[in-house]
């Protein structure tokens, strides 16, 4: 095999907490133009006696196999000639923030408001808790700054529009707050970016400032976090600041007004001081990486990293903040293109069984966005996709607790692993699943013990699985067999998926059954059909890629450029509608020009605008997509309310924020939907295939929760073909994945889904 070209190989990788997954495609020998060849696989994240970096290694790796008489040492810089595009997500800053092992950095915020963070805002979610446990402050110190500007008047005035500061077309007031002219001594009234007035009480003290920055700096202080009050639309403090820290020295400075330009303080805030935790753990991990090559990977590569809210950007605009949910939303973007049926048809929940967690989302047409969320008790005010995680995956660890199974939170890791790694780990998900048939070691990836090279150990799963079945009928003196046992944990572990599903979908007035259940991560397609049967969903969607999604949906991304303004304006009030259409399209214009600087044609181009809207006395806003023409934002958003909340009202709508999405398009199609391949194809069984040389390769003694022990025969999935309807029992296995097939069910293969019905006794 020859080498491809020179910048033609594209590599995804996403770090989990316990796999690293790898998706790689480059130009077909002698195929058509576009026509490409892939090549997906899994390797440990963290296996320090083997490699200091997995991402580095995947690509080691990738590179190993297209440029075989190149050999590449894992110490020695890798070579970026052949490289097209790389892509990367990660959990760095998630786990940086889980593990409190962020930067140290001092908070900047208005003289008088130097506990406001610690505060909070009170809320209590756990309010029955005895021993309520208030999370850590991220910073170290605080240092008050004297500045302080106030806005005048408010936003629920009922006489709001005759009764505001009138400024004129260069910012200078005309007419006074309620008609009163302004005094000298009162401070100077701006007009701030989102149209109100905003009154300078006091100036920015630059002398004392500097002295205390100065202070700061001799004594080791690189990292600020500047919070100062009405930012959100008068950030020019937070400037000045920032200019005067650079010209010192320091290295990192978060302003709140450029990470999360909307109000309430207490979240911009402690957003602020996440973004000025992490973002120098994650510079520091992707400077290393970058060392790990040749040339200056930046300068020679194309290479984007996947933001919280699915897009990709590159590298100057990736930071802390928008990392947080970096590696699942990969793995979002990728169900969403591959498994929805399109407008009118089922929506999808998207089940990402990892190592160590589940990821769980639904997606119907539109990523669902959150613009607060709280992650490792501190608040993020930041776009990311809606998705709920639970301590549920393969590496969870198993226990018997006051008379319960219990599974997780606690995780085995990658390092040591489930008791089957051969690192002498505990008892986990993964080994009951081996315990049960439901893993085959045969076909399991073969990367452990000292070689890396060994299989999974099943005698240690059952050794591990078989100290707990005597710890329980010593307990409760009830004698169980190990099938019993392991079977009793998948279920609670299994319970556990569930309830962030019907949190999703019936918490929010979704017929869950209603669903196709998308399942993907390495451990999803051995938990699929038990899961949806739980939820009476029928239909299960299963990638030729699941195992490795979120790398194969980076591959799929688009680049995002986004940019968002404050408002106050309330909808339907005299001249409103041309103001908001100006400021959305100056925007628009913004993103446009931002994407063609990245080489996107206009063609290629999408641009979504979004109002961020409320009913006035209330604080819930929701993000409103401008709708299709016949209806305004208004009717959208009263649509919008009722079905999240119930009700709608008669009330004065308010928009708090404008926001456009600029989308720089990847690809036109990915071909036909596997709906109408499903239409088109003639399905036919494989039962009675010989195991030699056939589409059953054997056949594995498999536990099941109807009919207990069975023989049923096991399918390698690159012999089966478009057409093929697998019955249950059975199981169905590639390199990367494991798929369950239950006795009810029945899978049919397309060209690249397993699509599973459940229901049908063929």
């Amino acid at each position: 095999m020859s080498a491809p070209p020179e910048h033609s190989i594209k590599i995804s990788v996403d770090r989990g907490g316990t796999f690293t997954d790898v998706h790689a495609s480059w130009p077909k020998q002698g195929g058509k133009q576009g026509e490409e060849e892939e090549m997906v696989f899994k390797l440990l994240s963290s296996d320090p006696s083997h490699y200091p970096d997995a991402p580095r290694e995947g690509v080691r790796r990738v590179l190993s196999h297209l440029l075989p008489g190149k050999p590449l040492s894992r110490d020695a810089p890798l070579p970026t000639e052949h490289l097209h595009s790389l892509r990367l997500s990660t959990t760095i800053a998630t786990n940086a923030l889980l593990e409190r092992q962020g930067a140290p950095h001092v908070l900047l915020v208005t003289e008088g408001f130097r506990d406001l963070l610690h505060i909070g805002n009170q809320s209590r979610p756990k309010i029955f808790d005895l021993a309520i446990k208030r999370p850590e402050s991220l910073y170290q110190f605080v240092v008050e700054v004297r500045e302080r500007v106030t806005l005048v008047g408010y936003t629920s005035d009922p006489n709001k529009a005759d009764r505001a500061v009138v400024f004129d077309d260069h910012g200078k007031v005309v007419r006074g707050y309620d008609g009163a002219q302004e005094r000298e001594g009162d401070g100077e009234v701006v007009q701030g970016i989102s149209g109100e007035a905003v009154r300078i009480i006091k100036p920015l003290d630059k002398v004392h400032l500097e002295g205390e920055l100065r202070r700061l700096y001799s004594e080791g202080v690189r990292g600020l976090a500047v919070v100062l009050m009405h930012s959100f639309t008068y950030p020019q403090h937070e400037q000045q600041i920032a200019t005067l820290a650079q010209e010192i020295g320091f290295t990192q400075i978060s302003l709140s007004s450029s990470l999360s330009s909307m109000i309430r303080i207490v979240p911009r805030g402690l957003s602020t001081t996440a973004d000025a935790y992490l973002t120098p753990v994650l510079r520091g991990y992707l400077d290393s990486f970058f060392s790990g090559f040749q040339d200056d990977l930046a300068e020679t590569t194309s290479v984007e990293f996947m933001r919280s809210d699915g897009g990709l950007t590159d590298v100057n605009g990736f930071n802390g903040l928008k990392s947080i949910l970096s590696g699942p939303a990969g793995g979002v973007v990728g169900y969403a293109l591959t498994s929805w049926e399109g407008k009118g048809g089922r929506a999808v929940i998207g089940l990402d069984m990892g190592g160590t967690s589940t990821d769980v989302s639904r997606f119907d047409g539109d990523y669902e966005t959150v613009f607060e969320t709280t992650t490792a008790g501190i608040s993020i005010q930041s776009p990311q996709l809606n998705i709920e995680t639970v301590a549920a995956g393969g590496g969870s660890r198993l226990f018997w607790r006051n008379g319960l199974f219990v599974t997780g939170p606690e995780s085995a890791g990658s390092d040591p692993g489930p008791s089957c790694y051969r690192k002498s780990g505990p008892p986990a998900i993964t080994d009951a699943n081996l315990v049960l048939g439901r893993l085959l070691p045969g076909h399991f990836p073969q990367i452990f013990g000292e070689s890396e090279k060994e299989p999974l150990d099943t005698q240690a799963s059952t050794d591990a699985l078989e100290k707990l079945r005597a710890e329980i009928e010593k307990d409760t003196g009830k004698k169980m067999g190990l099938d019993e046992v392991a079977w009793g944990f998948v279920k609670v572990a299994n319970e556990t998926m569930c309830r962030p599903i019907r949190s999703l979908t019936e918490a929010r007035g979704y017929d869950t059954s209603k669903h196709i259940l998308s399942c993907f991560g390495g451990a999803g397609g051995q938990h699929a059909c038990a899961i949806a049967g739980t939820l009476g969903i029928g239909t299960i969607l299963i990638h030729r890629y699941s195992s490795v999604l979120s790398a194969y949906g980076m591959a799929l991304a688009e680049r995002v450029v986004e940019r968002q303004e404050p408002c106050a304006e309330t909808w339907g009030s005299e001249g409103t509608s041309s103001r908001l259409d100006k400021r959305l399209e100056e925007l628009s214009e913004q993103v446009r020009t931002e994407l063609t600087k990245q080489g996107f044609k206009e063609d290629r181009i999408e641009v979504r605008p979004f109002l961020n809207m409320r009913y006035n006395g209330t604080d819930s806003a929701l993000m409103v997509r401008k709708p299709e023409e016949g209806e305004d934002f208004a009717k959208a958003f009263a649509k919008a309310y009722k079905s999240e909340f119930g009700f709608s009202m008669n009330v004065d709508v308010i928009i708090d924020d404008v926001r456009v999405r600029g989308i720089g398009k990847s690809f036109d199609s990915l071909g036909k939907t596997v709906f109408e391949e499903v239409k088109e194809l003639d399905f036919k069984s494989t039962k009675g295939e010989p195991e030699e040389g056939g589409k059953c390769c054997e056949k594995a003694s498999v536990f099941y929760e109807e009919g207990g022990r069975q023989e049923v025969p096991v399918f390698l999935l690159e012999r089966l073909e478009a057409g093929d309807l697998v019955e249950g029992p059975a199981i169905i296995i590639d390199g990367t994945q494991t798929i369950v097939v239950d006795p009810n069910a029945s899978a049919k293969i397309t060209s690249k889904h397993c699509m599973i019905e459940l229901g049908e006794k063929k």
